[in-house]
């Protein structure tokens, strides 16, 4: 053959390539959900991407066929028609025997370069920009060659079928998406421009309701404002007055013995009536939802679902109240800042660049946002920065006491009746070990 047949046959054979790369490429990289909307659609094309997807033992097969054939006939044509014009021009500087085997060396290099990058490198990358489109455009005419070479792609699938079930492997493809792979898809939908950063920040916090427990968002006992069975019209008066909140558990004795709760609303319309706000005059008394301090925020939100309440008292594995939690509180979590906390104070309020003032109870999780900490020691231990300090120091901090973990400074500010009110963080280049 002359020059310009050999080049002609070697660019065809690169193209080939080129076609057995994009096809393997889009098929691995379309993506599943999208080519099911597509089918869903009416575009059969989709569907049959997704059958191959489902099972591409004979796709593949023929992919690898043609791709290693091709490999092989460009080496071999490649060589045999570069080599001679190499040589001749090489011998104008080198001996017969040097040119010849400059000649074969340049010759191999040139052809190894053109099938890398225009039959595999770039084709590869043109299928990863739009896998899906690609994969629909190229189903059919690899159909036709599944079919053409069936007896081959039957005969090398079941070899390596036969290998998969040795070793254990799944023959077909496991498509599963977990929580990650959304949370992934939303991060990077944010970094695209497609998702606003509150709008993905509002999807990460709706998956962590299934690993924040009720304790971490709840009103912490100690806050807690509850009223007595026999308290007086003036004396509930003022007490909502003073701590104005949507519901209130009515107690006998103590906070331990609940009774039932108050709502606000009920109370408001006595008010507004002229009626007296007394329990033993027609304030209506409602059963209070008692749920374990052990529940996640998820399993909270099933509970209210079931008994179509809002509002709920948290005990402890020895039945004594530790808190309070409302329907709000939790779909405050998920918002986050997009709504305004129900405290007349954030929790976190950063004073500059480098530093935060946070409330002892903050949950953690909310305090790893806030300083980017992607993980803090021993993270079962704990669910608030109070419980991160305790565990850190291994006793009841006192003022000033000061922990140092993972560039940043965890101060006590003011302890009151050995809980933790106030916490400076500060960021600096520490080491992570507690300082008592």
């Amino acid at each position: 053959m002359s020059l310009t047949e050999s080049l002609l046959v070697i660019a065809a054979l690169i193209a080939a390539g080129a076609f057995f790369s994009l096809a393997e490429i889009a098929l691995a990289a379309a993506r599943r959900l999208r080519l099911r909307q597509l089918a869903d659609e009416g575009d059969a094309r989709a569907q049959q991407v997704l059958a191959l997807q489902q099972q591409p033992g004979h796709y593949f097969t023929v992919v690898q066929i043609g791709v290693n054939a091709i490999a092989i006939l460009g080496g071999v044509l490649g060589e045999g028609a570069l080599t001679p014009y190499f040589a001749e021009l090489f011998a104008l500087w080198w001996e017969p025997a040097t040119a010849q085997r400059a000649a074969f060396a340049a010759s191999f290099v040139t052809i190894i370069a053109a099938f890398l990058v225009f039959s595999d490198l770039f084709p590869k990358r043109l299928g990863m920009n739009d896998p899906e489109r690609l994969a629909m455009r190229i189903v059919r005419p690899m159909r036709w060659l599944i079919t053409l070479l069936m007896p081959l792609a039957w005969l090398f699938t079941r070899c390596t079928d036969q290998l998969f079930r040795l070793l254990g492997l799944p023959v077909e493809r496991e498509d599963k998406i977990t929580s990650a792979d959304i949370l992934a898809m939303t991060e990077a939908g944010a970094q695209a421009g497609v998702l606003a950063l509150r709008e993905q920040q509002v999807i990460a916090n709706v998956f962590e309701l299934d690993t924040r427990l009720v304790s971490s968002v709840m009103t912490p006992r100690e806050r807690v404002v509850w009223l007595h069975h026999d308290d007086t019209d003036a004396l509930l008066r003022a007490r909502i007055l003073a701590e104005p909140f949507s519901a209130y558990p009515v107690c006998e004795g103590d906070i331990d013995h609940v009774l039932g709760y108050v709502d606000a609303k009920d109370m408001f319309q006595r008010v507004l009536g002229g009626q007296p706000l007394d329990l033993a005059k027609g304030l209506p008394l409602h059963r209070a939802l008692v749920i374990p301090d052990r529940l996640t925020l998820t399993e909270v939100l099933e509970q209210f679902r079931q008994a179509h309440e809002d509002f709920a008292i948290v005990v402890n594995e020895y039945s004594l109240v530790v808190g309070v939690i409302t329907l709000n509180d939790v779909m405050s979590t998920v918002m986050g800042d997009l709504v305004p906390a129900s405290d007349d104070e954030p929790q976190i309020v950063q004073r500059d660049a480098n530093s935060w003032l946070v409330d002892g109870v903050t949950p953690i999780q909310d305090v790893q946002r806030a300083l980017g900490l992607d993980a803090l020691p021993h993270p079962d231990e704990y669910e608030t920065l109070a419980g991160f300090l305790m565990v850190m120091l291994r006793r009841v901090p006192k003022r000033t006491d000061r922990v140092r973990w993972g560039g940043f400074s965890f101060e006590v500010m003011d302890v009151d009746a050995h809980r933790i009110d106030q916490v400076m963080v500060t960021r600096d280049q520490g080491s992570t070990a507690a300082e008592p």
